[in-house]
């Protein structure tokens, strides 16, 4: 089918790879399935940005639903969605039957860090992070710095000139500066600020190298607001030390204090009401929200969850 590519993983590897690299994605299972269909209760697919892994029983119906479940990522909320599928009136399919969908989102990671640099720093500082709730991009031009082995949610880029790596920060993304060149260093700021909307930047370096910045910025036309967009030197006030783990601990304790709160990141699970029509079995009326229906209108309903 034109537009979802069935990839040979399996379900189960996709959802563990996803996790592992903070991919986001969204398991798709069929809860129930009445009358004459094309996969049984039970079967599941997954479903990322770009792909789909597995498969639920083709056709317009797994189509209809890539679509919702790419809506759904788009939205970005934790959340767990009961959808009732007529087939022949809502996926125009000839099986005659009916399918209930348990849609399970798990947006991408809370967090989107690129760190320019793999010097001993960065290395501490990718150490600490591997197992945060972050989706890492690790920039340098030496491939021998990147250690042999990386941990599955850290994506290292070798390239040559690293400015290059600037458009991929959006206004959701930290970017941290810690490579062993001033003037790259320098490059990468100045760039960072005027191409891009990143929320944080981080400089590694002195109060010295801080005042000669801000200096040299000025000189080149940047700004008071620009000046509050980033922190030089980066880390945790009070947190002492110049080892390269002691200064990674006081970075990574600043990156994690501007990670999402608890409240944001709250999953929202399947409400009372769905859950006893989807009890009342799979003949029963179906939900109030299509799955056609408007994302809005279907994240609306998942907010007011009975107790």
């Amino acid at each position: 089918m034109e537009g979802i590519f069935i990839m040979k993983m399996s379900w189960q590897k996709a959802v563990n790879t996803c996790h592992e690299q903070g991919d986001g994605f969204v398991l798709i299972t069929v809860v129930g399935a009445a009358g004459s269909t094309p996969r049984e209760g039970g079967s599941k697919m997954v479903v990322s940005k770009e792909d789909t892994f597995d498969t639920i029983g083709g056709g317009q119906m797994e189509f209809m639903a890539t679509q919702k479940a790419r809506e759904y990522l788009i939205a970005g909320v934790a959340l767990q969605k009961l959808e009732h599928i007529p087939l022949a009136s809502k996926a125009e399919q000839c099986c005659g039957g009916s399918m209930t969908l348990m849609f399970e989102v798990y947006p991408a990671a809370g967090m989107h860090l690129v760190i320019f640099g793999a010097g001993h720093v960065a290395k501490a500082v990718v150490t600490i992070l591997q197992d945060c709730d972050a989706r890492i991009d690790w920039v340098d031009s030496r491939s021998d710095q990147f250690p042999e082995t990386l941990p599955a949610n850290v994506h290292t880029h070798m390239l040559e000139t690293p400015e290059e790596f600037v458009e991929h920060s959006s206004e959701n993304t930290k970017v941290l500066i810690l490579t062993h060149d001033h003037a790259l260093d320098y490059r990468l700021l100045a760039a960072l600020l005027d191409d891009t909307d990143a929320n944080y930047i981080g400089l590694i370096g002195s109060d010295t190298k801080a005042k000669r910045f801000r200096t040299r910025l000025q000189h080149d036309g940047f700004t008071e607001a620009h000046f509050e967009r980033y922190q030089c030197p980066v880390g945790m006030d009070g947190v002492q030390g110049k080892r390269p783990m002691e200064v990674a601990v006081s970075i990574s304790a600043k990156i994690l204090s501007l990670a999402p709160s608890a409240e944001q990141a709250s999953h929202r699970g399947v409400s009372w009401k769905e859950i006893k029509q989807a009890l009342n079995g799979l003949d029963a009326r179906p939900l109030d929200r299509p799955l056609d229906a408007p994302i809005d209108d279907l994240l609306d309903d998942n907010r007011d969850v009975p107790s």
